[in-house]
């Protein structure tokens, strides 16, 4: 009972902490969050499965989605690196790590880092030509974020996490006009902030069948010269359970995840993701996805191998998302454990 009571207080905590426009379909803006950056899911596995990880995980980069997750973590530290590629040739790499100290006695604490490489663009400035305008070379605009994680279980059922984050978007140094001399007057346009994240995980006790929520990006509003925006706050929940356990079936040599979860994002309406991954032999595993509604994106699809090496253990990653009218979305990472 003191359980599901600690239960129902984090979840009327979280919707007391979540702003009303996060809430309320009216008062919803759409597509007015800024650094968008936060929001692309960059892990192989997870957009495999259409990002309906909610109530799965149990690595590092747990970090990435629902920090509580991670308190399931095996063995002593856990390391992920990967890549995305994006659309419109944008390229983005990550990297976590966790530490896992006194078997899990003092939580799990872990360390997460996104980098964005937009490419390069052409700069330009009014100016009474025949063009109209003046080319004054390439500006290059980067991202990042980069986080502190810690993840503890309070019981073998429940399992809370958060992290704090620091997240910089810089759109590089622009020409603004000319100055009586005829010299160039330069600005560079640059934010950052700390930003939060959110989560639990609750094993239900049926079966495998367990629950999850996570908020991501609440900070407070911030702003380029006089235009103020928001981070693209995010609020999920999910269920998951291994169907195999609903079975005969071997569950060493079989595994079917199947996991649904809904998301209620700042700018953009309410999303409903399922996810499904096979493993074979607790190493090869095949993983697809679907999302509704969305612009472009729906159809997910992945792979993956892993592999135990006495204390050590090696997994590889891919993933494939077609994306309409842009550039397909490849992802591969990297995952160490020890």
């Amino acid at each position: 009972m003191k359980k599901i009571s600690l239960l129902l207080v984090i979840i009327i905590l979280v919707a007391i902490v979540i702003p009303k426009e996060a809430i309320a379909q009216e008062n919803q803006k759409l597509a007015q969050a800024g650094l968008k950056f936060l929001s692309v899911s960059l892990d192989p596995r997870s957009s495999g499965m259409s990002d309906a990880v909610t109530s799965l995980m149990a690595n590092s980069t747990a970090m990435l989605y629902n920090p509580s997750t991670m308190a399931e973590m095996q063995g002593m530290s856990d390391f992920s690196f990967g890549t995305t590629r994006w659309i419109a040739d944008i390229n983005y790499i990550y990297g976590t790590a966790a530490l896992n100290l006194f078997d899990g006695d003092y939580g799990i604490f872990g360390l997460s880092l996104v980098a964005v490489d937009y490419g390069e663009f052409l700069g330009t400035i009014v100016a009474p030509t025949d063009d109209g305008y003046l080319d004054v070379g390439t500006f290059k605009p980067t991202a990042m974020a980069f986080g502190i994680g810690y993840a503890k279980k309070l019981s073998e059922k429940f399992m809370v996490g958060g992290n704090i984050k620091y997240v910089r978007q810089s759109m590089g140094t622009a020409v603004v006009g000319f100055d009586p001399t005829g010299g160039r007057e330069v600005e560079d346009f640059k934010v950052d902030a700390a930003a939060f994240d959110f989560g639990i995980l609750y094993h239900t006790g049926f079966k495998s069948l367990n629950f999850g929520m996570s908020i991501r990006n609440f900070s407070t509003e911030i702003r380029y010269k006089d235009e103020g925006f928001q981070l693209p706050l995010t609020f999920r929940i999910g269920m998951s359970i291994n169907a195999i356990d609903l079975t005969s079936i071997d569950p060493n040599m079989h595994s079917l995840l199947v996991a649904a979860d809904a998301s209620h994002l700042r700018d953009y309406p309410e999303q409903v993701s399922l996810g499904l991954e096979y493993t074979f032999m607790n190493t090869f595993s095949v993983r697809s996805g679907y999302t509704f509604p969305t612009d472009e994106q729906e159809f997910s699809a992945g792979v993956g191998f892993k592999q135990h090496f006495s204390d050590f253990k090696f997994a590889v990653d891919y993933s494939y998302t077609p994306f309409g009218i842009f550039s397909d979305v490849h992802r591969v990472s990297i995952n160490l454990g020890y």
